[in-house]
């Protein structure tokens, strides 16, 4: 019978430990029968350090950007520090604010597009603050077919998210303006069928802020400020029959701007319509 002792002198080594012995000697280091005793310390190579450059900042389409609207929409996405361009029929801002030099004016005609289809080029994101009226026909085509024409493109350029600014139902004041408001709604089904997951589409009601007229700056919000802050409390009264859209509250221009820019840059910003109560609910300061 054999003792602890002789077991340990005619054991053979195991495979991992040859392993093991070879891998250390090929990093530099020998280990010696001496368990105190080490023949050659670790060699450590130094990393590499690479440089890698910060990612680009995300580039946002506005169309119509030198609007009431759209100017706000600009500044707001600038100071989030995305890239800015922006496409309208008269191209550049009449704006003389320093902001307005930070973005990249196209010019162009949504109803002729190929007049404008470069524009989308590296383009991750777009905004539509497109819209007006006149005659029935005219606002059917300004509201309508120029935003659908924008929405193919952009979906067809591959744009991942779209935000599209549209209007609330005023009950009684759409018949008054009928191809305003069919032409608004022909737009947001239309991008809800381009863009399942990354449509947004907007319906304020009045706008009010300070709206430039030239060099006239005209401060609308002495109107709209205080209407906001009566019929934002009185939901009710939007359930009338008939007059109840009416009492829908207004909304300032730059919590617009705000609920548009996010829309366009969080990923996870849900997909959908957002009303004017969710407009301003997405403006209020988030609880900690």
């Amino acid at each position: 019978m054999r003792t602890p002792a002789s077991r340990l002198i005619h054991s053979k080594p195991s495979l991992s430990g040859l392993l093991y012995a070879v891998a250390a000697s090929r990093n530099g280091r020998y280990l010696s029968t001496d368990s105190n005793k080490v023949d050659e310390p670790f060699k450590v190579e130094e990393a590499e350090t690479v440089n890698v450059p910060p990612p680009a900042a995300e580039k946002l389409l506005v169309l119509g950007g030198n609007g009431f609207v759209g100017s706000h929409v600009c500044k707001e996405a600038l100071d989030r520090g995305l890239k800015v361009d922006s496409l309208s029929r008269s191209g550049r801002s009449s704006v003389r604010d320093s902001w307005a030099n930070a973005v990249t004016w196209h010019q162009g005609d949504l109803l002729s597009p190929n007049s404008w289809k470069e524009a989308l080029n590296g383009v991750s994101a777009v905004i539509s603050c497109v819209g007006g009226f006149g005659s029935h026909s005219h606002m059917y085509k300004i509201n309508g077919t120029a935003n659908i024409n924008a929405i193919r493109a952009a979906s067809e350029k591959g744009v991942k998210r779209f935000v599209y600014i549209s209007a609330a139902d005023f009950g009684l004041a759409n018949y008054l303006l009928q191809g305003y408001y069919e032409g608004k709604r022909a737009a947001e089904t239309e991008l809800l069928t381009k863009f399942p997951y990354g449509g947004i589409i907007l319906r304020p009601g009045f706008i009010y802020g300070t709206r430039n007229v030239g060099s006239v700056k005209l401060p609308l919000g002495v109107i709209g400020s205080p209407m906001e802050m009566l019929l934002q409390h009185a939901k009710p009264l939007n359930q009338l029959p008939l007059v109840g859209p009416l009492f829908t509250p207004p909304v300032n221009v730059n919590a617009v701007a705000k609920v548009a820019v996010r829309a366009a840059s969080d990923p996870v910003f849900p997909p959908g319509i957002i009303d004017v109560y969710g407009i301003l609910r997405y403006t209020q300061p988030r609880s900690r």
